[in-house]
C-alpha cells in the first residue's frame, strides 16, 4: 500500500467554482498535514482596515523598524489569533518548522524581533487559519476542490496578495484563465 501523500509545505490553490465563498481564489500555505486532519495560513486576502503597526500598536508594542505591511485573512477559524509564517532564519520558543520551506510562530517575541530588526527575512502575518479534520482534506482534493503547487519563497513572500492566486497557476504552467468551474468525471 502507498504511503500517504501528506501536503506540509506545498501551496492549496483553490479551484474555481470550490463552493464555500470564504475559500473564493484561495491560496493556502500548508503548515499541518497528517492523519490527524491538517491547518493551512491563507494568503489569498487582506483583512480589512487593519495593517501591521495597528496590531502592534494594539499589542502595545513599539513599532521601531517594522514595515507597515498587510494582515492577511489565515482563514476562518479562530480569527483573532495570529501567526507569523516565515522564513527559517529565525527560531523562537514555539515555532515549528514547517518541512524544509518555512517555519510558522504564534508567539509576540517574532513580533516584537520584527519590530526591533532581528526578526526573520521573510514574513508574512496572517489572522486565523484554516483547518481540516482527519482525511476532510483529502476528501476536498477528490472532489477537485483544490490545486497543489510547491510553495516557493517568491509565492509566499515576494509575490502581491492580489496576484498570488493566478501566479500560483502560472508558476504550475497553467492558464489560469482557462480553468472553469465544470467538471466531470471519467
Amino acid at each position: 500500500m502507498d504511503e500517504p501523500r501528506y501536503l506540509t509545505g506545498q501551496l492549496l490553490l483553490a479551484m474555481p467554482g470550490i463552493g464555500d465563498p470564504r475559500f473564493e481564489k484561495a491560496v493556502i500555505a500548508m503548515c499541518v498535514h497528517d492523519e490527524g486532519g491538517a491547518l493551512g495560513i491563507g494568503l489569498g486576502r487582506v483583512v480589512p482596515r487593519i495593517t501591521f503597526h495597528d496590531l502592534l500598536r494594539q499589542l502595545e508594542i513599539p513599532i521601531g523598524v517594522a514595515p507597515d505591511v498587510p494582515i492577511l485573512v489565515g482563514g476562518p477559524v479562530e480569527p483573532k489569533r495570529g501567526f507569523v509564517l516565515h522564513s527559517l532564519d529565525w527560531g523562537g520558543e514555539g515555532s515549528v518548522q514547517v518541512s524544509d520551506r518555512w517555519q510558522l510562530t504564534a508567539t509576540l517575541d517574532i513580533l516584537r524581533a520584527i519590530a526591533e530588526g532581528r526578526g526573520p527575512a521573510h514574513w508574512v502575518v496572517a489572522l486565523g487559519y484554516a483547518g481540516w479534520g482527519p482525511a476532510q482534506l483529502e476528501q476536498e482534493m477528490c472532489g477537485n476542490g483544490w490545486f497543489v503547487t510547491p510553495g516557493t519563497d517568491q509565492l509566499l513572500f515576494d509575490c502581491d496578495v492580489a496576484d498570488r492566486w493566478e501566479d500560483g497557476f502560472r508558476s504550475a504552467g497553467i492558464d489560469p484563465s482557462l480553468l472553469t468551474s465544470d467538471f466531470g468525471t471519467a
